[in-house]
């Protein structure tokens, strides 16, 4: 198949096949009145503008939506087309290089209703994608006018080719398109004092963020991130600090976003607006979102955290302030999940926590179902006391905070929707938790609270049923770790079969009988 090089933001949020079916129908049905009008513009009066261009309803946001939503169709039709070409499907490859180049044309149009500045280079592109769509057509119109196979065999290398070239101006015209598009928001940004003005153009930005990291590319290459902290800094806008810090967090998510953070100063901002206690919950809660983004531990570009570095006691201590004060389950997991992904990048974190009491806020916090309410808030405490129990200090921070019996919870955590992502994160708090009382049962103490709790039974049910830990090899890992560290120092609470099997062996060969256990045998 001919390589398509198309943008890979083109995407669009799962959804039912027939809503998405609904919400193309529209676009489809206007490609179909364009090719049997040759696309001329339907309409009474000569300079009434033609009613069929959906994108004149729409704001500058809905305009950029119809637009990647149509690239999307377009994308998905070239692929189409080259897997029927592939299977010599002549007749239905001129029917859909049609309906591509209909769409083609209808989105160029489209767009250049709402774009009245857009550039030379861009014109031809435009240009010369529509010169290559109609000479597609033309190719594949011949196609189906002869069924010589040898003509038909030296005619496919050349579709195949137009079809890459097709592909190619298409994904640069798209490609100038987006950047063009992010080039006239940020200059609105930068330029104006309109709080309405900033407001809207700030929305259209991250509408662009949410579709993809090459999108979010984009926009920090144009300079999105420093534009963006200059609102930051600016008293006069702090009633969008909140959706500025959002769309900070988004284009972080790319090594370029980094980049521009650290130019900026950006760490600096952020401490300043988390530790100035004059902003409001939703700025500080969407500060530590981007803090939480920055320092996300499956990030593999870190040069921006010898910053980081530097304000990380102001920051850390203003989170577990924010902890300590979240009103809401949203703003606690956001602080928390700053906190968790700071303590894996540097023992000094959990140094400061303890000195904070961090331990003692958070496990207060679990014991209120409306702040910590969901498993994603629980993955991220017991990430932080899983981190945090590496020191000595913490065993009696635990205890003092009645924090075995949370931990002997963690390790029934189960989903009640059956989502996916949800059964994820109680895989985590199960695994976590048992990580925890693995590491915090050197501690002779904690390991008596933990035999009295009856750790070692839901343990031992957690290895032998597969069921209970929802398979996951991980859990098994983990409890089979905390089962050993607990048998040594209470050897009287396993039976010997336990013993024999769970405790004696290597953890490997444990490992192995555990995972081929079926559900009978226990």
């Amino acid at each position: 198949l001919p390589c398509l090089s198309l943008p890979s933001s083109m995407h669009l949020i799962q959804v039912d096949s027939v809503q998405r079916w609904m919400e193309d129908l529209k676009l489809m049905t206007d490609c179909e009145c364009m090719c049997i009008l040759q696309s001329k513009p339907i309409s009474i009066e000569k300079d009434e503008q033609n009613e069929l261009i959906l994108s004149s309803q729409y704001s500058t946001c809905d305009n950029l939506q119809l637009l990647l939503k149509r690239a999307w169709i377009i994308s998905t039709e070239l692929t189409r087309i080259a897997q029927k070409l592939e299977k010599n499907r002549w007749q239905r490859v001129h029917s859909m290089t049609v309906r591509v180049n209909c769409h083609v044309r209808s989105m160029i149009n489209e767009y250049n209703t709402f774009t009245r500045n857009s550039s030379e280079e861009m014109h031809q592109f435009e240009k010369l994608l529509i010169d290559k769509c109609s000479e597609f057509t033309a190719f594949t119109e011949r196609c189906i006018q002869t069924e010589d196979e040898q003509i038909l065999k030296s005619m496919k290398s050349c579709i195949n080719e137009t079809l890459t070239t097709v592909a190619q101006y298409f994904g640069q015209l798209i490609e100038l398109v987006l950047t063009h598009e992010a080039q006239n928001l940020l200059r609105q940004i930068e330029l104006s004092d309109s709080v309405y003005i900033t407001e809207s153009a700030i929305s259209s930005l991250f509408s662009l963020t949410q579709e993809g990291a090459h999108l979010c590319r984009i926009i920090a290459k144009e300079g999105g991130v420093v534009a963006l902290f200059k609102i930051c800094r600016q008293d006069c806008f702090r009633c969008l600090y909140p959706q500025t810090l959002r769309t900070l967090a988004s284009i972080c998510c790319v090594e370029e976003g980094m980049h521009q953070l650290e130019k900026v100063d950006g760490i600096l901002c952020l401490a300043d607006i988390l530790t100035d206690n004059t902003h409001s919950e939703a700025t500080h809660a969407e500060a530590a979102a981007v803090i939480a983004q920055i320092t996300s531990p499956h990030l593999t570009f870190t040069q921006h955290l010898s910053s980081f570095l530097e304000n990380m006691e102001e920051i850390v201590t203003a989170l577990v302030k924010l902890c300590q004060e979240a009103s809401s389950g949203e703003v606690f997991l956001l602080a928390s999940a700053a906190l968790a992904n700071i303590t894996f990048f540097d023992t000094m974190a959990c140094e400061i926590l303890l000195q904070l009491n961090a331990m003692k806020i958070l496990l207060a916090a679990c014991s209120d179902k409306h702040i910590v309410d969901t498993p994603y808030s629980r993955d991220q405490v017991v990430t932080i006391l899983a981190n945090m129990s590496v020191l000595d200090q913490c065993a009696s921070e635990i205890i003092q905070g009645n924090g075995v019996q949370l931990l002997m919870e963690m390790l029934f955590e189960r989903s009640s929707s059956g989502n996916s992502a949800e059964v994820a994160a109680c895989e985590r708090v199960q695994q976590k938790s048992a990580v925890t009382l693995a590491r915090l049962s050197r501690d002779p103490e904690v390991a008596d609270a933990a035999v009295k709790l009856s750790c070692i039974p839901r343990l031992i049910k957690l290895c032998r049923s597969p069921t209970e830990r929802n398979n996951s090899d991980s859990v098994l890992v983990a409890c089979l770790a905390a089962l050993r560290r607990l048998a040594v120092m209470s050897p009287d609470g396993l039976e010997d079969s336990d013993f024999q099997q769970l405790v004696k062996p290597r953890l490997v060969d444990s490992f192995l009988l555990c995972t081929n256990m079926e559900e009978s045998f226990v």
